[in-house]
């Protein structure tokens, strides 16, 4: 074929164009500022490839913690519908990429995700009209349901049967594991979804053999420790992180007063709680005023003198190639995340364990807000708050719309801890 030697340049350029996709090897989906449009569903994509059967590549420190997997039309099409920017690269670059990550003066490491985890998230049933009977959502499931991440709900009837074990992953909704109720009485006792609550709670206690709705919630936190201890990953946010602990190191005392329960809490109860048990925390003093809206010392005061607009914590940077989990838990477009408040708001460093790592904190103020793990073969993390989007969420506010905050840092977090079991078991070193 005989053709203008401008006509054949622009011919052979489309020519070589249009075959880029075809002979790409890899899909890049980068996680800088920049160049992410949808950093929350860019997780779903790559737990969405995982569960395809195809293993993929975390990419640590690198353009933001960016994700990889080998190429196909696809994978490909599917980051196009579900509005995911991505990159696509031939195996020459993947290589220079790899390469380049494993200098040892980058602070950088390939991880290698093999497996999409099967998650579980611990929250209340809901009522005959499919309403949750509490009045709050919940940060966690909202991300998933955005990211497209498909998860099971299970609550005490669960546990108690035994079914933590067919899960890899589990999320503990914003749940008050002392038997208090939130410690709402002096505000929504008159409440009909607080008494149907009380209702629901004390006929599933009874139904569970146990007389009490602490002494059935106790049960299940130590069968989600024996979920952990044997290689169970658990995440928990707000309330369900110091109350998780207060539990446990409650173990044997009563400290539910009779609003609660039907008789008084024990008044040396403070003097009887056991420190040992506890995942995260220790020497706290629990609040044992039952009309006081706090459970004990581990939260941060209410009142604390921090303006909104002032409110960050910074996340820390660990070595990726020698800590790894630490760093995927903290891969981020920012160091600087916006803070939020909770029941549970941030933790008082003076009552964390000497061997829990804080990811995240506020110094000046001396308040942890992301900390986390190791209990026998498994991982924890509690992370302060309740909605990294909405600063004072209320009971009976609405739950944030995702699609107004694609890039949030706050809740990259929360995917992080999703995505971080799927990591190559020999990668999980400490």
């Amino acid at each position: 074929m005989n053709m203008p030697p401008t006509f054949k340049g622009l011919f052979f350029s489309l020519l070589l164009m249009s075959s880029i996709p075809l002979s790409a090897s890899y899909i890049l989906l980068p996680m800088d500022f920049e160049s992410q449009k949808d950093h929350l569903k860019a997780y779903g994509i790559t737990y969405w490839v995982l569960e395809s059967g195809q293993e993929g590549w975390w990419l640590l420190n690198y353009r933001g913690g960016s994700f990889a997997f080998p190429y196909s039309i696809t994978f490909e099409k599917e980051c196009k519908t579900r509005g995911v920017s991505f990159e696509t690269i031939s195996d020459a670059t993947f290589n220079q990429i790899i390469t380049e990550i494993a200098h040892p003066e980058k602070n950088m490491d390939a991880i290698k995700l093999e497996k999409a985890p099967k998650i579980a998230v611990y929250t209340p049933e809901f009522n005959s009209s499919g309403e949750r009977i509490q009045p709050w959502d919940d940060a966690v499931t909202m991300v998933l349901t955005y990211a497209e991440i498909p998860y099971e709900t299970i609550y005490d009837k669960e546990v108690m049967q035994g079914k933590l074990a067919t899960y890899d992953w589990l999320h503990l909704h914003h749940e008050d594991f002392t038997g208090q109720y939130g410690k709402f009485y002096r505000t929504y006792s008159a409440f009909p979804w607080y008494r149907e609550n009380q209702r629901r709670m004390e006929a599933l206690a009874a139904e569970l053999g146990f007389s009490k709705v602490s002494q059935m919630k106790l049960q299940v936190v130590k069968k989600i420790k024996e979920f952990v201890g044997g290689g169970g990953f658990m995440f928990a946010m707000c309330s369900a992180t110091d109350t998780y602990d207060i539990s446990l190191a409650a173990e044997g005392v009563d400290i539910c007063d009779y609003m609660y329960d039907g008789d008084k809490a024990d008044p040396q109860a403070q003097s009887k709680l056991n420190f040992d048990n506890t995942f995260a925390f220790s020497q706290f003093q629990i609040s044992q005023n039952p009309m006081e809206y706090e459970y004990s010392s581990i939260d941060v005061a209410p009142e604390r003198p921090m303006p909104a607009e002032q409110d960050y914590f910074n996340l820390f940077e660990f070595s990726a190639k020698w800590d790894p989990i630490p760093t995927m838990l903290t891969q981020n477009h920012t160091k600087l995340v916006k803070g939020f408040m909770g029941q549970t708001t941030a933790f008082n460093q003076q009552n964390i364990k000497s061997n829990v790592l804080i990811l995240g904190d506020n110094k000046p103020f001396q308040e942890a807000r992301y900390i986390h793990g190791i209990f026998g073969q498994g991982f924890w993390t509690f992370y302060g708050g309740h909605d990294p989007e909405d600063y004072r969420h209320h009971v009976n506010d609405p739950e944030t719309d995702l699609s107004l905050h694609p890039n949030s840092p706050g809740y990259r977090l929360i995917l992080n801890n999703i995505l971080f079991p799927a990591a190559k078991k020999k990668e999980r070193k400490t």
